[in-house]
Formats: structure tokens, sequence, C-alpha cells
């Protein structure tokens, strides 16, 4: 059995994994009644907090890119849906467009906005799968403290969780105190 996260306000890792796999339910329901790409977004949370104010203002601008972009490009959404969970905000589009275009300008997206670094916007394309940053000579993500890939330092905890928290709430604090 999973070990839980005791922390106060936090999730279970079992709420995490359940949601995850709830996620994929959607994404694959989606692409098969669809047969378009599905977008997926959801948040940067390290630490067992997945859901605070923070994070859904950060949601909240990133909801409102996403949109933009669809909008600027004329690219026809056929569903959309926000789900505001405590296991963290998630949403979902799916686009009538081709997979590997909509996943540069999201990956445009997450490279240029000052809180895109906390946005994961992963691109799934009903033929081909996910869509990767390699794929389209992107490069993986750099870690928010040290700039190794994020995975390799998430996946070995190289850097105390608070440390990575306090990274996160830094870059959400800087972009709302910008006026």
């Amino acid at each position: 059995m999973p070990a839980t996260i005791s922390v106060d306000g936090g999730v279970t890792l079992e709420a995490l994994l359940a949601a995850k796999e709830r996620r994929a339910g959607r994404q694959a329901d989606w692409l098969a009644r669809y047969r378009q790409p599905v977008i997926s977004l959801t948040l940067v949370t390290p630490g067992a907090v997945k859901d605070s104010a923070r994070y859904r203002n950060t949601m909240g601008v990133a909801l409102r890119a996403c949109d933009q972009l669809l909008w600027q490009n004329c690219w026809k959404v056929l569903e959309r849906q926000v789900l505001w969970l405590p296991t963290g905000a998630e949403a979902l589009w799916c686009v009538a467009h081709p997979a590997a275009e909509i996943k540069a300008q999201c990956m445009r997206l997450e490279q240029n906005h000052p809180l895109g670094r906390l946005w994961d916007l992963d691109v799934i394309c009903p033929h081909q799968g996910p869509i990767g940053r390699q794929s389209l000579g992107g490069g993986r993500r750099a870690c928010l403290l040290c700039h190794r890939p994020a995975h390799a330092c998430a996946r070995s905890r190289r850097h105390p969780v608070a440390q990575v928290v306090a990274s996160v709430e830094k870059i959400i604090d800087a972009w709302f105190a910008r006026d």
C-alpha cells in the first residue's frame, strides 16, 4: 500500500495516484470520442499541499493564457473541462488541430510566460500518444533550483521539498506582485 503524506492540508499519495488515473481515463475517453488531440494542464505543485489560493490563482492565469492561445490561433475547441480538486486543479481541452503544432505552441507558452515554468501542458495525439518536448527539439525541463534535468532531481529527491516549494511560491508571488 502506498505511503501517505502527513502534512497539514496535504493529500495522500494514494489520492494523487487515483487522481492521475482518473485524469488518464478522461483523456482516453476524449481521444476515443473525438479522435482529436487533447491538451492536459496541471500545475507543478511540489509537496503535499496541492490546492491553495496561490495555486488556484496560478491556474486561473494558466487557463486564461491557454484559452487565449487557442483563440488567437483560431483552433476549434471541441470540449473544455476544468476541475478544482484537492489533489490539484486540472484542465482538459480537445482541439481539432494537429497535435505537434499544438505542443509547439504550448511549449512556447511554458517557456515565455513568467508563470509558465509552473504549468505542465501535455498534448496527447489520438494516433501517436503523448507528444514529447524532445520530439519537437525542446529540451528537458530544468530543475527550479539547480537547472539540472527536473525529473532527475525530483526522482532522486536531490533538494528538500520545503526549498522547492519556496522556489515555486517565489515565482508565483513575483508574478502577482508585479503591479
